[in-house]
């Protein structure tokens, strides 16, 4: 599951993170689009041998939050690079750990997970997850039982050639919830309909407040049909009718047309915070239900991006 901000796309498993390379080089190319923004650098082996270093940054949005614009580099300036090498042997592939450029300035990625000041009096707004609350609730997606089917596909799946995310589809509920972490969220309250947005592949949820309940023999879709009503100051989305994902919580294990999933958001009592827990059930591919929460810290004071998803960018972490 995603615990890093660098690594919300695939696996962190592709880099040796224990291992650093270090290097001075010159930039080729700054590619400024999602899912990563990706950085060329030609340098020079030990040997004197030329070669071109790939480096692999997070998304614009976390770099914007981070201090870097589309004008941070430019191709011919001289760099040195700090970076965690790819597994794969003779690749000239990286995860950008920092950058120097020639007038000492350093260029890295950051977390934004400082608290805001500000006070919501109601669910409506920008928010961001709590990344306290993070790292367990990835290892509970991680150790969630299989069923049979769902170990065998576990055990088949290929994250170079079968990730969804490689080609621009977005994780599902409750996954997305976790991606919050990271990536905003924003929640829009209407009297019939509440929309509920995330940065991370522009995904955007539709919740019908109106009483209806879920069509018999709707569409599925990567988000699946949400209906909602309140319990109080507490919004409770159900949602059904969801489309086959082949790996929704980075694990391998797929999700199927029996999901279902309910959230809760409840505005905590001081404002600063909200509190969503969410309930999963997918007999098919899960033993058993899972159930979970997370803090979302409002923060208005931070820019809700557009993602724009570019497919030719998002495979080219595949070897």
């Amino acid at each position: 599951m995603v615990v890093s901000a660098g690594q919300a796309h695939h696996s962190e498993a592709a880099f040796d993170m224990e291992s650093v390379v270090a290097f001075q080089g010159v930039v080729t190319e700054f590619n400024w689009r999602n899912p990563h923004v990706y950085i060329r650098v030609a340098t020079e082996t030990e040997s004197g041998e030329s070669t071109e270093w790939q480096i692999e940054t997070g998304a614009t949005p976390l770099l914007a939050r981070s201090g870097w614009t589309r004008e941070s580099l430019r191709v011919g300036e001289q760099i040195v690079v700090r970076a965690h090498p790819a597994r794969d042997a003779g690749r000239d592939y990286a995860i950008l750990m920092s950058l120097e450029k020639a007038d000492g300035s350093a260029l890295r990625q950051s977390i934004t997970n400082t608290g805001a000041t500000a006070v919501a009096t109601s669910l409506n707004g920008v928010w961001k997850g709590v990344l306290a609350n993070l790292e367990d609730l990835a290892q509970g997606f991680e150790s969630m039982p299989p069923t049979a089917k769902g170990a065998a596909a576990q055990a088949a799946y290929d994250v170079n050639s079968e990730n969804p995310a490689a080609s621009c589809v977005a994780y599902s509920t409750p996954a997305i919830i976790v991606v919050s972490g990271f990536f905003l969220s924003r929640i829009e309250l209407g009297e019939d309909v509440v929309t509920l947005r995330n940065e991370w592949f522009d995904v955007e949820r539709t919740v019908y407040m109106d009483g209806r309940g879920h069509p018999e023999n709707g569409e599925r879709t990567t988000q699946g049909h949400s209906i909602g009503w309140w319990e109080g100051e507490t919004l409770v989305v159900d949602t059904a009718l969801f489309a086959h994902h082949r790996s929704p919580y980075q694990t391998g294990v797929p999700s199927g047309a029996q999901k279902h999933v309910v959230e809760r958001y409840t505005l905590n009592p001081d404002g600063r915070q909200l509190t969503v827990e969410f309930a999963l059930d997918d007999p098919e591919y899960l033993a058993e239900p899972f159930s979970g929460s997370i803090g979302w810290s409002y923060r208005p004071d931070l820019e809700f991006f557009r993602f724009n998803c570019d497919p030719a960018v998002s495979s080219e972490y595949v070897p």
